[in-house]
């Protein structure tokens, strides 16, 4: 049982996911950068014991995009946001879920051991939490490669296939919480 329940939000810190580019024509596609809008808890006693966190897919938000024949113009972060959100089923699939009821102490932080479900697809999944003591905060991060297809996504891909968002993706995580009383 939790002595304690942690909220926390977008306000905390950023939840982001980089993407490359795959197929014949790569060199002139970009490699994106999006934030996300995410809220989450943690139930303590004496350490964590539970973390959830969940992630707002209509919030998602194209920061930047490198690489590239061309520098990547505002008109197109919006039609990048409006191929992701078509590609992740926004309206059907308006979260992604990770749930951990089994948290693990490790070398520098802890194994967040649950579920994580995207896109209505609902797998097994292990994640490290890096845990850095500072003066007056604590920061935490985590990243992770995750595959689109083994949620059921099937990445965005233009000219006939010769460009596409690679299948494997890199999601992180990291935000800086100060003392809880």
């Amino acid at each position: 049982m939790a002595d304690a329940v942690w909220e926390l939000d977008s306000s905390d810190g950023q939840l982001t996911v980089m993407t490359a580019v795959a197929g014949p024509a790569s060199r002139v596609g970009h490699r994106l950068t999006i934030a996300m809008g995410w809220h989450g808890t943690v139930e303590w006693a004496d350490e964590p014991v539970a973390v959830e966190l969940t992630a707002d897919v209509g919030s998602l938000e194209v920061l930047r995009g490198d690489g590239g024949a061309t520098p990547l113009s505002g008109p197109e972060k919006a039609l990048v946001r409006l191929n992701a959100l078509k590609s992740l089923d926004a309206v059907q699939f308006p979260h992604i879920r990770f749930r951990s009821d089994e948290v693990e102490r490790a070398a520098d932080g802890y194994r967040l051991v649950g579920t994580l479900e995207i896109h209505g697809v609902t797998r097994d999944h292990t994640m490290d939490l890096t845990v850095e003591h500072r003066d007056d905060s604590v920061r935490v991060s985590a990243q992770d490669s995750l595959r689109q297809s083994d949620f059921g996504i099937k990445p965005y891909s233009m000219m006939m296939g010769a460009l596409k968002v690679a299948d494997e993706v890199r999601v992180c995580f990291d935000a800086e919480l100060a003392p809880r009383e």
